[in-house]
């Protein structure tokens, strides 16, 4: 057993954890180790990362280092700077990187999505565990190139969707599995955004591109840009509305189907569309580069073995399906999924926490007190952060959302996305990671990316 990596020796107890004890000496990180965290990312989401990273026992002492932070903004990481002055402040990852690799035991990358791949390919070629917001890269290749080098480098990698360490995704699979749905041949999703307002996530401007504006004072514009071409600074980009634009962001669904869509994609084994089309878009017509209003779109499943294939039917920006008599719901909540089976169909919310059987109210008590029996290990709800860092230390089993599932997860929203992006009919040929009817949409595959941002292609030789 001395000779198994400490990878390896978590993935083989995960299974069985249940009170099995892990052997500290065949770990990198014994329990009692202080990990030294670094943050990419400290405005926002990434202060909210800093929280539930910086765990602390019952008498208040930390139980990991934060040893430096970084955001290009500094308004916007006054409170995470201010709330840890002893962190290395930095406002380049590269740099902060350079200057600190040696000290850094593990990254949490909390950028907008089109930064996401070269900040994690940064630190995962320095050896440094990494955690990384939804949804995991800005294009497939990218994806592809993080599953490759989660194994190459042999780290504990987990992409933040909260809904995947709940118990209501467990029961979602535990369900299936036992029958009580029967097949699933219909999903069925719907989001009640983007919302094209101040105080959300999504703001259109008056004029393609925005007006250039000077650029805020302790703002690293070219930083916050990363990969992405150069253009003038606009509020309309940063901070809140970079999901707005295609080569910043993913859109609502990008954004979403992470949570929505887990439960499914995870319980089916869904694997990748083999075309998706766009069947309503609003405005008809793209503005380029911009996200749409409402969207509806198509993925068509193969069958999976002896699985059938799945339709799965995603509508967002107001528009939701037809509420169905046999579900026996008053009305559609705002957002939500769909499992259409031949015996019953289950319903969660925009994510996987709370499944419920479309049934009768008598019925879901009955069954609320016979449930099948949990096969799934549960982990701390909501603390997809906690189930990494206790991963690396040996503490628990590999994390829910590793590379190795949130890239084929992200991945398939992502084939989605190009065809909402151009409202299109897509064939793909997931194995060569082609869009056989468009061969032009090699380019947003593979994103072409500014000098000095080329991350990855080491993998491929």
């Amino acid at each position: 057993m001395t000779n198994l990596s400490r990878r390896t020796f978590v993935k083989t107890t995960a299974a069985a954890y249940a009170g099995v004890m892990i052997m500290p000496n065949l770990l990198s990180y014994s329990p009692a180790k202080k990990l030294n965290l670094a943050f990419i990312g400290v405005g926002g989401r990434g202060g909210r990362n800093i929280k539930a990273c910086d765990i602390k026992t019952e008498q208040g002492v930390a139980t990991n280092n934060v040893v430096a932070l970084c955001d290009v903004s500094e308004e916007r990481a006054a409170e995470g700077f201010a709330a840890y002055p002893k962190a290395k402040r930095f406002s380049d990852f590269r740099r902060m990187l350079d200057k600190m690799g040696k000290k850094i035991d593990a990254v949490v990358i909390s950028t907008p999505d089109h930064t996401h791949f070269a900040a994690t390919m940064a630190a995962m070629q320095l050896g440094k565990h990494v955690y990384v917001e939804k949804p995991l890269a800005h294009n497939i290749w990218q994806l592809r190139t993080l599953k490759k080098a989660a194994a190459h480098y042999d780290l504990i990698t987990q992409m933040g969707n909260q809904g995947h360490t709940t118990d209501g995704i467990r029961r979602v699979k535990e369900w299936y599995e036992a029958g009580v749905l029967g097949e699933v041949k219909e999903i069925i999703a719907w989001f009640n955004g983007p919302h094209f307002k101040e105080t959300g996530y999504f703001l259109k401007p008056d004029r393609f591109p925005p007006a250039p504006e000077p650029v805020p004072a302790g703002l690293n514009w070219d930083a916050w840009l990363g990969p992405a071409k150069e253009r003038p600074y606009s509020h309309f980009y940063l901070p809140r509305f970079w999901r707005g634009w295609y080569e910043f962001g993913n859109a609502e669904l990008g954004d979403w189907a992470c949570h929505t869509l887990d439960a499914p994609f995870w319980t089916l084994k869904l694997g990748m569309p083999e075309s998706v089309d766009s069947v309503n878009r609003r405005p008809p017509m793209p503005i380029e580069g911009f996200i749409s209003e409402q969207s509806q779109l198509r993925f068509n499943f193969p069958a999976r073995g002896n699985k059938p294939a799945i339709s799965l039917h995603w509508y967002e920006g107001g528009l939701k399906p037809a509420n169905r008599p046999e579900w026996l719901l008053d009305e559609l909540p705002p957002s939500g999924m769909i499992m259409v089976g031949e015996k019953k169909s289950l319903l969660t919310g925009g994510r996987p926490n709370n499944p419920r059987l479309l049934v009768s109210e008598e019925e879901w008590q009955a069954f609320s007190s016979n449930m099948p029996e949990p096969t799934i290990p549960r982990v701390a709800e909501e603390d997809p952060q906690g189930e990494w860092i206790r991963a690396i230390k040996g503490e628990g089993p590999m994390p829910g959302s590793t590379f190795d599932y949130a890239a084929d997860l992200t991945e398939m929203a992502l084939v989605g996305v190009l065809a909402q992006r151009f409202h299109t009919h897509i064939q793909y040929d997931a194995k060569n990671m082609k869009v056989t009817n468009l061969p032009n949409f090699d380019h947003y595959i593979k994103e072409p990316v500014r000098e000095g941002w080329a991350y990855g292609e080491e993998l491929w030789s």
